[in-house]
């Protein structure tokens, strides 16, 4: 299991529902945690203010992180569009693109380089489920969440025996903010199962401390990853009513 007494951790979504209680965990265990967020992280060692969907904002925060020592890189910071995508903005596709997965593969290019020349550290990156069964009415964040996990798999190869660590965790859905009204129906619709905020935190701190590759919560969605992998035709069918019934109570 990793220490992380003295550790310096980056945050991003630092002033999140799951970041804040990420945040509060780590520095439990001893890490001193700087929060990146549009807000002020209440539980984190010290708060850089940034905005990650701004091309200015991001690369100041790059050259900023490049100039710290960070021994391990959290990328929990998401943003999440849900409906029929022919009604999403475009503007708001962007801003998906860029925060989920653009925002992250920046950051972990600002900061490994010295790593590199320590040999030493971690990059962390939250995905989610929907990002390896891609969900209708999710289709831009469950692709820009897919691209996540490409990366994490990519760097983790790329960085094999470097002394550099690449986690990929993938929550299933939370009690948070996040999700609005209309994501709760469809949840109901769908017999989608939510976890408490508290308990998602604890296992992307476990994944953390054990420095785990690759992490999806919840047993009945990682069946369904396997299936989707071998056999995605049958998870067609098995989505398609839920999708009909959901066009017929929430997009009517």
């Amino acid at each position: 299991m990793q220490r992380l007494e003295g550790k310096r951790i980056a945050l991003t979504g630092a002033a999140g529902g799951i970041g804040s209680l990420v945040a509060s965990l780590l520095a439990e265990h001893g890490a001193y945690v700087t929060g990146i967020d549009r807000l002020k992280c209440g539980d984190c060692y010290m708060t850089i203010i940034a905005d990650l969907a701004s091309e200015e904002g991001l690369a100041k925060l790059a050259e900023q992180l490049a100039g710290r020592h960070i021994d391990i890189l959290v990328n929990i910071a998401g943003t999440q569009y849900f409906g029929p995508y022919e009604r999403q903005d475009p503007a708001n596709i962007r801003l998906g693109y860029v925060v989920n997965l653009v925002a992250p593969a920046v950051l972990i290019r600002a900061v490994l380089p010295q790593m590199q020349a320590r040999k030493s550290g971690h990059i962390v990156n939250i995905g989610s489920v929907l990002g390896s069964i891609n969900y209708p009415y999710f289709a831009a964040y469950s692709s820009s969440k897919a691209g996540l996990k490409g990366l994490s798999e990519g760097l983790r190869r790329e960085l094999e025996g470097t002394g550099i660590d690449v986690s990929h965790i993938s929550p299933r859905a939370a009690r948070t903010a996040f999700n609005n009204a209309a994501v709760n129906r469809f949840m109901a619709i769908t017999g989608m199962h939510a976890d408490e905020p508290d308990v998602v935190a604890r296992k992307i701190v476990g994944a953390i401390l054990m420095r785990k590759k690759d992490v999806s919560i919840g047993f009945r969605e990682r069946q369904f990853i396997r299936l989707n992998a071998l056999l995605p035709r049958l998870i067609d069918a098995g989505i398609a009513p839920q999708t009909r019934k959901a066009r017929r109570q929430l997009f009517q």
